[in-house]
């Protein structure tokens, strides 16, 4: 009699419990069967709210292990990077042999003061500068981003630098030039939102290990919902001029659940006014 009635427990949790994670005889967990709630007057997900990762992929997109600070006499263990797993599928980026080398250049020289405005265009983690992040490094920074949607437009404010975006739904206009965030068109594939970013500058990078991009960059960003609290956040990327071939990163996306949560500010340009100008001041 006891063990029917553990038998039945057991049944019952399991029928009860839609978060537990089934896996398939090959170990892959089954498609998805979530359907999000439906924006106001539309047939499309509901993605307005404020997201946050929860990764390493900002201090390096592949495997990495943890690693001491650029200045540990100074700094002790703040600022060291933290181990990570690596959100890249397959764990290595598929670089060109000559961009294998500009990789170690860029990490090498992360932290050169732009002396110079050639140092500062050809050296130098943009994060460290305070400029914009791009796509899809904005994404990963770190720092909660707030998505606001319409049915015909969505507004993606990043927390860094006041960073923004506007997705075009309903029509798709050709791009007025090159910039920092790229030009974003989207469209619906069932209940995911797809968008392609072209028209990127070539002076941001994917992270703080120094993996670059050329003005030939083109990204195909995926973003499902999973749940109410999870969107699973994907991009390809593309670019001749740096890669042997596409490749792709995905992580999940957390909803901030606090009673109050907001963007608040972090416009950092006061922040690298000396990292950026102090050579000028001590003249």
């Amino acid at each position: 009699m006891r063990l029917r009635k553990s038998v039945f427990v057991i049944v019952a949790i399991l029928v009860a419990s839609p978060w537990l994670e089934v896996k398939t005889s090959e170990g892959q967990a089954p498609p998805q069967t979530y359907r999000a709630p439906r924006l106001a007057g539309t047939q499309n997900p509901d993605l307005n709210g404020i997201w946050q990762t929860n990764s390493t992929a900002n201090w390096d997109l592949r495997p990495h292990a943890a690693s001491q600070a650029q200045f540990p006499a100074l700094t002790g263990a703040i600022g060291a990077t933290p181990a990570g797993q690596g959100v890249v599928e397959g764990g290595e980026i598929p670089y060109q042999p000559w961009a294998v080398e500009k990789q170690k250049e860029n990490f090498a020289k992360r932290l050169n003061r732009p002396i110079d405005r050639e140092t500062n265009e050809t050296t130098g983690d943009p994060e460290a500068k305070c400029y914009l992040p791009g796509v899809p490094r904005a994404t990963y920074m770190g720092l909660p981003f707030q998505i606001v949607q319409t049915s015909s437009q969505i507004l993606i404010s990043y927390e860094f630098a006041g960073a923004t975006r506007i997705i075009h739904m309903d029509r798709a206009p050709k791009a007025p030039t090159d910039s920092w965030m790229g030009w974003s068109i989207g469209r619906w594939e069932g209940d995911t939102l797809v968008v392609n970013v072209t028209n990127h500058l070539d002076r941001t990078w994917f992270d703080r290990a120094g993996n670059f991009h050329s003005d030939a960059l083109k990204v195909v960003e995926r973003y499902t919902p999973m749940t109410p609290y999870h969107i699973m956040y994907e991009a390809t990327i593309e670019d001749p001029n740096v890669f042997t071939r596409p490749w792709k990163i995905s992580m999940p996306l957390y909803r901030r659940m606090e009673r109050n949560a907001e963007l608040l500010e972090f416009k950092c340009v006061e922040y690298a006014e000396e990292f950026m100008y102090g050579h000028f001041i001590g003249k």
